[in-house]
């Protein structure tokens, strides 16, 4: 009899979170004009990490740092922390997957929004922990009733991101104050902050490593335009990054990256410029939803989300249709949220691109084209 997987294993459904656009040109055997779908950073990534990647290429060979331990003392310096309150990992994603096999025993209950971020999903399926979910309100995620689920199912954590995804919406950090003092003690609150760089000022609570159940998660995927380095980190009390030490990969975050992420970090005056058009780029996506009809949701993110109007039906039939012609973009799945579509910011010949094609999609959705 051949090996056989685990029991969770094999009752886990063969799935990736995400279908690539590079999966889509392969079965179409095309290219997409215009990359809307992944919210990368199409702006592209500073000329200091770019620097900073081809001086490191002829280091390719090397380990990288096991420790990560100069991009943790910059990162310390950029946060205010003890290096000791910073663990450094692949990714949100990876670092997610950490999270749960850290603080989620086979059958714990996990708190999570209704259509938010389908990897944290993932994990939580793969490590054998209990899904629960909440359903968006008014397109928000529902501080005070994930804080209740966290409250009445005893849950081992509770994930919330902010700004959030799929939506883009955001809530102030006063608001995120008190989700974090409803929440029991013994609940691990985790904080996604992909999208804080974009997010509007007093959006960010300030940092504070002393609440022992409080991590929060950064990346160096989207405002930095890094994404396919794979580097972000959280930061929290040292007592909830201790852990990570006993099971992570220690080479999983290679050394172009580490090097790219610090000289990221210095370039301010580049990201301040970057942050300045991906919100100059939310304007024009929502303008032209708005030409064509759509409604757009005020977005704190890099991406804009698109009230189509009609139901998941509808909206999907628009995506479906952008994507023949080539325009890379996704939707949100969750009922309520369904009826939107979601468009990344892109280069400005991608959102003409976007634009030109939007008209006879609505059509073809409609039966009209």
């Amino acid at each position: 009899m051949p090996p056989r997987p685990t029991p969770l294993v094999a009752a886990l459904p063969a799935t990736i979170p995400f279908v690539a656009p590079e999966r889509t040109e392969r079965d179409t055997g095309r290219p997409f004009l215009a990359r809307l779908g992944a919210n990368e950073g199409n702006l592209g990534a500073s000329p200091a990490a770019m620097t900073a990647i081809q001086a490191a290429s002829g280091d390719a060979w090397r380990y990288c740092d096991p420790e990560c331990w100069a991009l943790r003392e910059r990162l310390a310096m950029e946060l205010g922390t003890k290096m000791d309150e910073i663990v450094v990992g692949p990714g949100i994603d990876g670092l997610l997957g950490l999270i749960v096999r850290i603080f989620a025993g086979a059958g714990a209950p996990v708190v999570t929004s209704l259509g938010a971020y389908p990897t944290f999903n993932f994990h939580v399926a793969g490590h054998g922990a209990n899904l629960v979910t909440v359903p968006y309100r008014d397109d928000h995620e529902d501080l005070e009733a994930l804080a209740a689920a966290a409250r009445n199912t005893a849950a081992a954590i509770v994930y919330v991101s902010n700004p959030d995804n799929p939506m883009g919406t955001w809530w102030d950090a006063a608001a995120l104050g008190r989700f974090f003092d409803a929440v029991p003690e013994d609940t691990l609150i985790v904080l996604d902050e992909a999208y804080g760089e974009t997010a509007p000022e007093g959006t960010l609570p300030p940092v504070d490593t002393s609440r022992p159940n409080l991590l929060r998660l950064r990346t160096f995927s989207k405002a930095y335009g890094l994404a396919g380095l794979r580097c972000g980190y959280g930061f929290g009390h040292r007592d909830l990054i201790a852990p990570f030490d006993k099971v992570r990969d220690h080479f999983g975050v290679n050394l172009v990256a580490q090097r790219a992420a610090r000289a990221a970090l210095d370039d301010r005056l580049w990201l301040a410029e970057t942050v300045a058009q991906i919100a100059a780029a939310r304007e024009t996506i929502a303008a032209i939803g708005r030409d064509n009809g759509l409604v757009p949701i005020a977005s704190a993110t890099n991406f804009v989300a698109l009230d189509c109007g009609g139901d998941g039906v509808f909206a999907m039939d628009v995506l479906k249709a952008l994507m023949a012609a080539r325009i890379f973009v996704r939707k949100p799945m969750a009922p309520g949220l369904d009826r939107c579509i979601r468009v990344s910011v892109g280069r400005a010949e991608e959102l003409e691109a976007f634009a030109a094609a939007l008209p006879a999609a609505l059509q073809t959705a409609r039966g009209t084209g």
